[in-house]
């Protein structure tokens, strides 16, 4: 492996990154806020937007990404609707992880016993004020190993993105590859920067998960 390749590379590679982040954390925040609205759906029961909710589910975690990006991409302009690079990458993790971000929510909410929203209301609060103070703490401490889970799974699924022509890590690796045939460098540099986006989060998130359970549950 020629180092010197390695570090001439890196710059472009940065770049690289922080286009990837980007997408994520665009999609990770779209796939949260789906989620809590079909989460809310199905835990509720909301007549008619609880059955699409399933239907949604079901789609989107039977269609693999790559899939539902080429839709996205090549499909809706035969609509006459063109969305960008950028745009359809965010979408498509937002769709695909709204599905798992809100069954992770909804287990969370089920996993509250049914007698602490009965033993909060009897103190007087309204459900309102149960679901905030006494429902939601418990439920986001039961449901964040699974949320934190698919935050890790919604950075790896970027590196399909690239179909869609996004010079993301995995798009500048293949052109490093097709260009140049500096196939052990550019490989080297997508693993490297991968574990460099990675690492921090499921460390971080494994304290933070210790951590509010301590808060929640004392233990």
């Amino acid at each position: 492996m020629d180092f010197s390749v390695v570090a001439d590379n890196i710059p472009v590679y940065a770049q690289a990154a922080v286009l990837t982040v980007r997408v994520a954390a665009k999609g990770i925040l779209l796939a949260f806020l789906v989620g809590v609205v079909c989460a809310s759906a199905k835990f509720f029961r909301v007549p008619v937007l609880s059955q699409l909710v399933s239907v949604y589910v079901e789609l989107s975690r039977n269609t693999p990404l790559l899939v539902q990006l080429f839709f996205l991409y090549f499909g809706l302009p035969k609509l006459g609707i063109v969305l960008s690079s950028e745009t359809c990458a965010v979408v498509g993790l937002g769709f695909l992880g709204g599905s798992y971000m809100g069954e992770a929510i909804r287990a969370g909410l089920e996993g509250v016993p049914e007698s602490q929203l009965q033993s909060s209301l009897s103190l007087g609060m309204s459900r309102v004020q149960a679901l905030r103070h006494v429902i939601s703490p418990q439920a986001a401490a039961i449901a964040l190993p699974a949320l934190t889970a698919n935050i890790v799974f919604l950075i790896k699924e970027t590196s399909v993105v690239s179909i869609v022509a996004l010079p993301d890590l995995v798009y500048t690796a293949k052109e490093q590859i097709g260009q140049t045939y500096e196939t052990r460098e550019a490989l080297f540099l997508l693993v490297t920067f991968y574990l460099i986006i990675l690492l921090p989060i499921s460390l971080i998130a494994g304290r933070v998960e210790r951590k509010v359970r301590a808060n929640v549950f004392g233990s």
